[in-house]
């Protein structure tokens, strides 16, 4: 039985953003129809080396496909060396057989799945003449987030913030070049926010940087950061009456910003308005208001790798891309 094994460049070479973007909504609906078996996220964190890695893992009936993927942030990296923060591995499995199919790199799916997902939330929850947004954050997730929501609605500036100035020079000059985008340096947070439509957060925070007299009725915001039990870039006091959304609701009660308003007392569970599948799926309209405040809580989700995943492993076979081993002799 061959093994196909893909570098970062293969599996660049065939991903878009917008080929994700539809990928990423075929799984949340996937989730939602309940054809996906997926397991609670294993997490490590490695404090003294300010870093952690998670293990995703699922069983996609729609694909008969099985993905485990071990990503890890460590966030000294690209400070401390030229390693890049965030770094990742997928498994593929044969669901029929167990077979291993596909070991790729997951660094870039991580990435540019993670910025589909940003994307999905927007088209259903952020107003549809949204054109500015701001970014927190200066790393890979935030440029990502931007390139995703520019498929979606008419992004015409942005405006980025980070506790690390240092990184948004390039942030800028990578965002313009790659998205065409005017970017704009703030030094205040509250610089940054401002005629914000859509408002995402990309940092490991512990403490809330963003408070919730800051957010204007209408803002749409993205909650990325906050990914495991501990983070928190948000007031917990934005999820007031505002219009919360979940990619998976298990997850973000447990490990995403939904979790510390809850333990706030700010929202019951009962307050979660959906998960994102249910939307895609037309089961519950998305805004429906131009003055309420939506809030889209990821924290990633194994089905969106095993989706992005098998995209890949099908379009580099196609195109000849990668190397053939065997772990073992066998044909399936």
């Amino acid at each position: 039985m061959k093994t196909l094994l893909l570098s970062m460049e293969d599996v660049q070479q065939v991903l878009s953003m917008r080929s994700v973007i539809d990928a990423v909504k075929e799984g949340y609906l996937a989730f939602t129809q309940g054809k996906v078996q997926q397991p609670d996220i294993v997490s490590l964190e490695v404090p003294e080396c300010n870093g952690e890695t998670d293990i995703k893992s699922c069983y996609n009936g729609l694909n008969r496909r099985i993905s485990v993927k071990i990503a890890s942030g460590f966030y000294n990296n690209g400070k401390t060396n030229t390693m890049p923060t965030m770094i990742g591995m997928i498994q593929l499995f044969d669901g029929e057989t167990g077979a291993l199919l596909c070991v790729m790199d997951g660094s870039l799916i991580t990435g540019i799945r993670t910025g589909a997902a940003g994307a999905v939330s927007a088209e259903y929850l952020a107003r549809k003449d949204a054109k500015t947004v701001c970014v927190i954050g200066g790393g890979g997730q935030a440029r990502m987030q931007v390139y995703g929501l520019c498929e979606v609605r008419p992004i015409e500036k942005v405006q980025v913030f980070s506790p690390y100035p240092a990184e948004l020079p390039a942030y800028r000059e990578e965002v313009e070049r790659t998205a065409g985008v005017p970017v704009q340096i703030c030094d205040t947070l509250e610089a940054a926010l401002e005629g914000a439509d859509i408002v995402v957060s990309t940092t490991p925070a512990k403490h809330y940087l963003v408070p919730a007299k800051l957010i204007s009725k209408g803002t749409h915001i993205i909650a990325v950061g906050a990914d495991m039990a501990g983070k928190n870039e948000w007031d917990p006091k934005v999820f007031w009456g505002a219009k919360i959304v979940n990619d998976s609701i298990a997850q973000c009660v447990s490990r995403g910003e939904t979790r510390n308003a809850l333990l706030a007392g700010v929202i019951t569970e009962g307050d979660i308005y959906a998960e994102i599948g249910e939307l895609v799926a037309g089961g519950k309209p998305g805004r429906t208001s131009d003055e309420e405040i939506t809030i889209f809580d990821t924290t990633g989700m194994a089905i969106q790798d095993n989706m992005t995943a098998v995209k890949v492993y099908e379009l580099a076979r196609e195109r000849g891309l990668g190397t053939w081993f065997e772990f073992l002799k066998g044909e399936g």
